[in-house]
């Protein structure tokens, strides 16, 4: 029961420790007023509760300060319908806390006395929506993930990646960051997007060291300044025999001019479709590596097909413009979405001038085309759509563009379309999207009779509006979620172009290294997520060849946050425990590594054991590096081959007058 007595000195405390110094938001205070301290400390300690210090609790730990408590609750910002996780639970009472505030909580402790304690309190209190797990904090929560707020009361050496994956976009994690037996720094990290990450600190705190796989290895009291997860370590000696196996067995090349692809094309033998990675998308030598083996596939090998990651809206007024045919139904330029660098830029240039003279000497049913595998252009498909069927079927475009007036208010930001709908504001224009694609299908013959590659093209489009509206809701459920269904669209988009190209169709697909690496073989197949490539080596097996990228150090071109400016960057070098560094240390500056056993099963041997690799997108954030760009992968069961540059350059983004003169589908005519 709790007294009188006991409640004047909890109101009292939050007037004078936490009110006094700063935290005025009100469900902040009211939140630590209904909480009763003292029931989760020993019963000797109940006339201390609301003393302004830490306390003592069980198994060597603490409960923290109340003003620490309340400044790092306050700090994360939560709302009524947030779902919140707590590491490092102790006694429970920071999780009640945050139950006052949050719709549910999830509290882990690593300790089985103090969590079975924590969850009897907790239920003696009627705290329904708070959960206690006894587990590794450091590793998270996964199955109950995405969280809004992560709050970790321990300090670690940095935040653990599995914590900062499982927050959702516009999610906050506050925790100590610092050395394990002295003064830490209160960070807060807020995720902005998908591999982007904001961080502010909050001023000097000391906390209980954070015990776990991604945090302090336990021992003794002083704790291994290392992080503990074994897994990713690479001690030097490993390093340098790596590197000096590599450096024997690659094979190297001093330009790209000068590279011969004899061997490699050898190696990817009879396969129909090679996929061409990226370790950022702003390098200028991972483009023109890339330009160089598709066109030796094109002329040698009979590759017929080129796929993007890239929207399908955009990429089609390349095609159109290389095998010279009408221009697209869009009335805005390509490519003039942020990212616009991404594609825009010298090196694309140049190879979709290559392509436009190659596919010239060709007769129209053997040119290569050229595709767009994303699905992000929302409005420029429905556009598409309404203007293929104002010109073949009036009355069915009257139909469209009545059931695609779900979507008018958010065309231009489809991103919060899919708030709303998550948030039950607006009704999700899932049915109206459905319902187009259907009957596009359903009159397929009628409408491919007068022009089937416009009938597949407009089908394409009407699919991308489908899952475009899947994709903008699944990003509020968790980052497994929405990003399997885009990599599962660019699957299915692959997919489609193959089929409507017939039997002899053979692809070359360029994308990012995370996209078309196999998931399996990284930490990405561990919480739930699955990519283009692996779902690619399911289906074609031997007959697909994935070629990564990768690089120690250069310039990148690069934003700091989503819709930001370009920007051109220094890349940091490789971390020590990376199969960058390894590479690096080869001394090897520019090479290809043969990965799959037939061909290197020394090599593949070797590196079996997972390593860190760096991903950049077009976000790159040096300060938070380990934690928005490293990943951990096994880079034989990844990758069929590695293509090595030891330094990269920036890619060179153009301007408008550049492209004066050319013709209007020219797909950078800005």
């Amino acid at each position: 029961m709790i007294t009188t007595t006991q409640q004047r000195r909890r109101d009292r405390m939050v007037a004078t420790q936490i009110e006094a110094r700063g935290i005025r938001t009100p469900r902040t205070l009211a939140a630590m007023r209904a909480i009763p301290r003292e029931r989760f400390l020993p019963d000797d300690l109940a006339d201390a509760a609301y003393d302004d210090a830490p306390l003592p609790i069980d198994e060597g730990q603490t409960i923290s300060q109340p003003f620490v408590v309340a400044l790092m609750i306050d700090a994360l910002q939560v709302g009524p319908r947030d779902r919140a996780l707590e590491i490092g639970a102790g006694s429970g009472y920071a999780a009640a806390v945050l139950g006052e505030l949050a719709a549910d909580v999830w509290a882990i402790e690593r300790h089985e006395s103090l969590a079975r304690d924590a969850a009897n309190r907790l239920r003696d209190l009627q705290c329904s929506n708070v959960h206690v797990l006894c587990a590794d904090g450091t590793l998270g929560w996964e199955a109950q993930a995405p969280y809004d707020a992560i709050l970790v009361s321990a300090g670690g050496p940095a935040v653990p990646g599995p914590l900062a994956r499982q927050l959702a976009i516009g999610g906050r994690l506050v925790m100590p960051v610092g050395e394990a037996a002295g003064e830490q720094t209160l960070i807060r990290i807020r995720r902005i997007a998908e591999h982007a990450f904001e961080e502010d600190e909050l001023g000097p705190v000391r906390f209980v060291p954070l015990i776990g796989g991604q945090g302090w290895a336990a021992g003794d009291a002083r704790f291994d300044p290392r992080r503990a997860a074994a897994g990713v370590r690479v001690e030097p000696p490993v390093r340098h025999r790596l590197a000096s196996l590599i450096a024997d067995r690659c094979e190297p090349f001093r330009s790209i001019e000068s590279f011969d692809p004899g061997p490699l094309l050898e190696r990817i033998g009879d396969a129909r479709v090679v996929m061409l990675g990226e370790a950022t998308h702003g390098s200028s030598e991972f483009m023109e590596m890339r330009t160089r083996i598709t066109r030796e596939l094109v002329e040698r090998r009979g590759f017929n097909l080129v796929l993007l990651e890239g929207d399908w809206s955009d990429v089609q007024a390349i095609d159109r413009h290389v095998r010279r045919r009408d221009r697209s139904y869009l009335r805005t330029p390509a490519f003039t979405r942020f990212p616009t660098w991404m594609w825009r830029h010298q090196e694309m240039r140049r190879f979709v001038d290559w392509l436009a003279e190659h596919d010239a000497r060709l007769a129209p049913e053997d040119r290569v085309s050229i595709h767009g595998l994303d699905l992000y252009g929302l409005r420029d498909s429905i556009e598409a759509v309404l203007g293929y069927l104002r010109r073949v079927d009036p009355t069915a475009a009257d139909v469209a563009r009545t059931r695609y007036a779900c979507f008018a208010p958010w065309e231009s930001d489809p991103v919060t379309y899919g708030r709303a709908v998550a948030g039950g504001q607006v009704a999700a224009c899932e049915a109206e999207a459905a319902a187009t694609l259907a009957e596009l299908v359903a009159r397929r013959r009628e409408y491919e009779a007068r022009d089937g590659e416009d009938w597949f093209e407009t089908t394409r489009h009407a699919t991308v509006i489908r899952e475009a509206e899947r994709f903008y809701r699944a990003m509020h459920e968790g980052s497994a979620s929405s990003w399997n269904l885009r990599d599962r669209h660019m699957f299915d988009t692959l997919q489609s172009v193959m089929r409507f190209r017939g039997e002899d169709a053979r692809a070359v697909v360029w994308a990012h290294n995370s996209h078309i690496g196999n998931a399996a073989a990284t930490e990405m197949g561990r919480r739930g997520e699955t990519n283009l490539g692996e779902l690619v080596r399911r289906h074609y097996g031997d007959d697909a060849y994935a070629i990564g990228f990768g690089t120690h150090r250069g310039t990148v071109a690069a934003a700091s946050d989503w819709g930001g400016a370009m920007r051109l960057m220094s890349i940091r070098p490789s971390h020590e425990d990376s199969h960058e560094r390894i590479c690096h240390e080869s001394g090897v500056r520019a090479f290809t590594l043969p990965l799959r056993e037939a061909d290197a099963p020394e090599v593949r041997s070797a590196l079996l054991a997972p390593k860190l690799q760096r991903a950049i997108g077009v976000i790159y954030r040096p300060e938070t590096e380990m934690l928005s760009h490293y990943f951990e992968a096994v880079l034989p069961a990844q990758f069929d081959e590695y293509v090595w540059f030891e330094e990269t350059s920036a890619i060179r983004p153009f301007e408008s007058h550049e492209t004066a003169g050319m013709p209007e589908t020219y797909p950078f005519g800005l």
